[in-house]
């Protein structure tokens, strides 16, 4: 996996980073995308002198704050189109009118968070916009998860790149242990919501 993303990065470059960046902060077909590890490895890259940091680092935060304000604005003009088709795992007609009750309350924390969270990070914006959250604090926040995000996982891979030799031996263990971070809330809220492990279950048998 590490290989394939250097290969990637080296490759596609700042283009590569950045449109990635961009699409799975809320594009709704960037939700399988590894942006936690492509950023990490963009990260070490720029410790290696592949590319700049300082431009990697505000290229990849733009990118970030622009791909959670594209998913609003989705969101907010024809996101409840998407919940008129029949319920799924990921779609749930329901959830409609609680994102709205949900974003007026936890909003800003919610879009924080969401960073740090596979699949969810390019639905929560989304969800902001079906549920009318004011641009102004979804935008504060957006910038905040965006600086804490993207600007913080690549300056990590910077950093370790920098100060631990040879750290390219360890970069498959280090990508797991970060999508293994990443994903943890996730199952753990699956796993204490009765709701979900319910969903969960449907799901699968529909697919046996």
């Amino acid at each position: 996996m590490h290989f394939d993303l250097i290969s990637l990065i080296k490759a596609g470059g700042y283009l590569a980073v950045f449109g990635f960046v961009f699409a799975e902060s809320g594009l709704l077909i960037g939700f399988f995308l590894p942006g936690d590890s492509l950023l990490f490895t963009a990260g070490f890259l720029a410790s290696q002198g592949f590319l700049d940091l300082p431009l990697l680092l505000v290229g990849s935060f733009i990118a970030a704050v622009l791909g959670d304000s594209a998913g609003y604005w989705f969101g907010h003009k024809v996101g409840p189109s998407i919940f008129t088709r029949e319920n799924s795992l990921i779609f749930n007609k329901r959830y409609l009118e609680r994102s709205r009750e949900f974003y007026e309350l936890h909003g800003g924390k919610t879009i924080i968070i969401a960073r740090f969270m596979p699949i969810i990070r390019t639905f929560a914006p989304i969800l902001a916009g079906v549920g009318r959250m004011h641009y102004r604090k979804f935008f504060a926040f957006n910038v905040i998860g965006a600086l804490i995000w993207a600007v913080g996982t690549a300056t990590l891979g910077f950093f370790l790149g920098a100060v631990i030799p040879n750290v390219d031996r360890y970069l498959l263990p280090i990508l797991i242990i970060i999508i293994v971070v990443s994903i943890a809330p996730g199952v753990v809220h699956i796993a204490r919501d009765r709701d979900s492990r319910e969903r969960l279950r449907s799901w699968w048998m529909s697919k046996r």
